[in-house]
């Protein structure tokens, strides 16, 4: 595809680096109904809406169970929770990613330790997983957990994390805040893990009209466990409380606009890989574009580029109309709070570098040709000017 080459047209107006109101004006009379019935029947927690829309979620994931929960940062805390993992244990976590990935293991009272991620694909790298797990051994801690991120979309590779997982005997939670939508090896994000978390904030390629989020799995006594500890470790009655938990339900409001959201997923997902693909032909020669491994499928969360004056291509990109974000600008290991926790003993020095790199440019469905040929006419003249 050739790009085009000036400013010649004017700039689209008001670009949106995520349109959501696109796809509310596409979805109104459906979410419109769906709000409705909520409020005829009024069961606003826990209502069947929430039931209706796990089993959708089971369903799409193929697996056996998707409890729903408060948020994507709750999605991680509870297995971690259902599993008791805590003070003694290490949890695995990438450097370049957001922090809800390592507060989750802080907030159960265990240490995550910070490992590095691949230069290419930005997922976490088998090799700084296996130093640090042996590193974690060695300093007193027990290696109990990994929470491997599908950053922007792309599923981790869990294959390659599979002989380091079983030699140490970790338990997997798949961070999916950012891939649901997304394959790899030709399943889909949900089943990849022994359990996966899921977020519903609004900017996610599912996203509802507030906090959310979701956990799957085939382990049906980690699923009973999990739906007792998000309504404060219930028993056989909201009075009979058999373990601690907390409050963590998904809103039935919520998921009543999600199912409207899911009756369109399939049809997004197609057009957010063939905006990806059209990025990829119209960017590919002047900045680092997102590589994909060949056996995945991403949920094109964001396209997230890099060049080495990132800074001064997002200034540049302003002035001319062109949103963009930075995803991730400090990686977590250099963040105030979680300074004093272990990092892999080769470095994470992959995970610095992009921080100074990536630059996020306008992703969702509802991006046009035009506003598409702008973005990258704007890249690109961006670049040239010294």
């Amino acid at each position: 595809m050739k790009p085009p080459e000036s400013f010649a047209a004017p700039a689209p107006s008001a670009i949106a680096f995520i349109d959501l109101a696109a796809q509310q004006r596409r979805l109104k009379p459906v979410i419109d109904a769906n709000i409705a019935r909520v409020l005829a029947h009024g069961q606003y927690i826990l209502g069947p809406e929430v039931a209706e829309f796990e089993a959708a979620l089971a369903a799409r994931a193929g697996v056996k169970h998707a409890i729903g929960c408060a948020s994507g940062t709750d999605a991680l805390v509870l297995p971690l929770m259902a599993r008791g993992i805590g003070p003694g244990d290490a949890v695995f976590v990438p450097s370049f990613t957001f922090v809800a990935s390592a507060e989750a293991p802080v907030i159960v009272g265990a240490t995550p330790v910070f490992v590095d991620v691949d230069p290419e694909t930005f997922l976490i790298d088998p090799k700084s997983l296996a130093d640090a797990t042996s590193a974690a051994r060695s300093s007193g801690l027990r290696p109990a957990a990994v929470i491997p991120v599908d950053l922007f979309g792309q599923p981790a590779d869990y294959v390659a994390l599979a002989a380091i997982v079983a030699e140490h005997e970790l338990f997997v939670i798949a961070d999916a805040a950012q891939s649901f939508g997304g394959r790899r090896v030709g399943k889909a994000v949900g089943s990849l893990a022994t359990v996966t978390s899921t977020s519903f904030f609004p900017s996610k390629p599912l996203g509802g009209y507030g906090d959310g989020g979701a956990i799957f799995t085939d382990d049906g006594e980690l699923a009973a466990r999990i739906r007792s500890l998000r309504v404060h470790g219930q028993g056989t009655h909201k009075y009979d409380n058999v373990r601690i938990g907390v409050n963590s339900r998904l809103d039935t409001m919520q998921a009543a606009i999600l199912l409207a959201k899911l009756s369109i997923f399939s049809d997004e997902l197609k057009a957010r890989d063939r905006i990806a693909r059209r990025y990829g032909d119209l960017l590919s020669n002047v900045v680092r574009t997102p590589t994909i491994d060949r056996d995945a499928e991403s949920a094109w969360a964001l396209y997230t580029i890099a060049h080495a004056d990132r800074d001064k291509l997002a200034e540049r990109l302003k002035a001319r109309g062109v949103p963009t974000a930075v995803y991730y600008p400090i990686p977590l290991h250099r963040q105030e709070a979680y300074r004093r926790y272990p990092i892999a003993p080769r470095g994470l020095t992959v995970s610095e570098r992009l921080a100074t790199e990536v630059i996020s440019l306008p992703m969702h469905p509802y991006l046009d040709a035009a506003a598409q040929d702008y973005i990258a006419t704007a890249v690109r003249e961006s670049l040239r000017i010294k």
